[in-house]
C-alpha cells in the first residue's frame, strides 16, 4: 500500500514500513507546507502525521481510500475526528510513551521559575553579575511548598511522584476524583479548582485540551492564585488565556511562569517574550532521543495495523 509520513522520523523506523509498503516522506526537520500536505496525500491508503499537520476535510478528500491516521505525537486536537470517523478511519496517538520526559520537564520549569535559573544565567552571561549579597537575586524554595496539580492522568501522577522527592504538598483537580486509597498511596489530595489556585505555590497543568478545557486558566482563575505562586504550562497552549497571563505577569500578580506550550503556537502572545518572569521552551516535553524513538516506533506500529486492517492499539475514535 501508499504511506505518506509527514516529518523526518528516524531511519530504522522509516525502514520499517517500507519493508511492507511504498514509502513518501516529508525528508526536513521543518513543519511540511500546506500544499505538500495536500499533494503528497493524493491516493495514499496511509498517513503518518504530526502535532503540527492540519488533518481536516481538505485533506481527507485527497485521498477517499485512506486507511489510517497515525499520529505522531498524544495530542490530537489538530485532526478533524469526526470527520475520519464518518469515513470509518481510525485515528490514532502515542499515548504513555512520554510521560517520564514531560514529568521531568514540568518539574524542570518548577526548579526554573523557582530559583530563576534564566535570568540568572542570562544576567552572567552578559556580565552583569558583579557581587554575591545576602539579598540579591532572590528566589524561593520548591521544599515544603505545595504542588497544585490540574489534570491527574499518566503525566500528572508522575509530576506527583517526583514532588515527594522535594517533600512537597500534593493537591490535585481532575474530572475524575480517584478512590480514597489511592489518593492515600500516592499521598496526594483532592481539591476543587478554585480551592487549589487559591493554595498552591506552584500550579501545574496536565489536563487535556477540550470544549471544557479551553482557557481554563483565564483572568478568573489567575487572580485567585497567590502573588507569590508560579503557573507552570507542558500540557497544550490554549488551557490558558495566554493575552490574560501576560497581564498578570506584567503586574506581578503571580511570581513566574513556566511554559512549554502557547495558545497560538508557535506565535506568542504580545509582550510575553519581552517578561523577565517567565520562562518559555519550544514544544520540548518529549524531545529526547529516548522518548522521540519510542513515539516513532509506536506511530509505526499504530499505522501498519491499520493497513493490515485490524485495530490499532492505540485508536482514539
Amino acid at each position: 500500500m501508499r504511506v505518506f509520513v509527514t516529518a523526518r522520523l528516524p531511519q530504522e523506523v522509516l525502514a520499517r514500513i517500507a519493508q511492507e509498503h511504498s514509502l513518501e516522506a516529508h525528508d526536513e526537520d521543518t513543519p511540511i507546507e500546506r500544499e505538500k500536505l495536500l499533494a503528497g496525500i493524493e491516493g495514499k491508503d496511509g498517513l503518518l502525521c504530526t502535532i503540527t499537520d492540519r488533518i481536516d476535510l481538505e485533506v481527507l478528500e485527497r485521498a477517499p481510500g485512506l486507511k489510517i491516521i497515525a499520529n505522531n505525537g498524544v495530542g490530537f486536537d489538530h485532526i478533524d475526528i469526526a470527520a475520519a470517523t464518518r469515513r470509518a478511519i481510525p485515528v490514532t496517538n502515542t499515548p504513555g510513551v512520554l510521560t517520564v520526559s514531560t514529568a521531568d520537564l514540568a518539574f524542570a520549569l518548577i526548579l526554573a521559575t523557582a530559583r530563576r535559573l534564566i535570568e540568572g544565567d542570562t544576567m552572567t552571561r552578559n556580565g552583569k553579575f558583579k557581587f554575591w549579597a545576602p539579598l540579591h537575586f532572590l528566589g524561593q524554595d520548591v521544599g515544603g511548598k505545595t504542588l497544585g496539580i490540574v489534570g491527574f492522568g499518566r503525566i500528572g501522577r508522575a509530576v506527583a511522584r517526583r514532588a515527594g522527592g522535594f517533600d512537597m504538598k500534593v493537591i490535585y483537580y481532575s474530572r475524575a476524583r480517584l478512590e480514597k486509597d489511592e489518593e492515600d498511596r500516592l499521598g496526594v489530595r483532592f481539591a476543587p479548582i478554585d480551592e487549589l489556585l487559591k493554595e498552591s505555590d506552584f500550579v501545574s497543568l496536565h489536563a487535556p485540551l477540550r470544549a471544557e478545557t479551553h482557557h481554563m486558566i483565564g483572568e478568573k482563575e489567575l487572580a485567585l492564585m497567590k502573588s507569590s505562586a508560579c503557573l507552570i504550562n507542558t500540557a497544550r497552549g490554549p488551557i490558558v488565556d495566554e493575552r490574560s497571563l501576560v497581564e498578570a505577569l506584567k503586574q506581578r500578580r503571580i511570581r513566574a511562569a513556566g511554559l512549554d506550550v502557547y495558545e497560538n503556537e508557535p506565535l506568542l502572545s504580545p509582550g510575553l517574550a519581552e517578561l523577565d518572569n517567565v520562562v518559555l521552551l519550544p514544544h520540548s516535553g518529549s524531545a529526547t532521543i529516548e522518548t522521540r524513538t519510542r513515539m516513532a516506533v509506536m506511530a509505526a506500529e499504530n499505522l501498519l495495523a491499520g493497513l493490515r486492517g485490524e485495530r490499532p492499539p492505540n485508536c482514539v475514535n
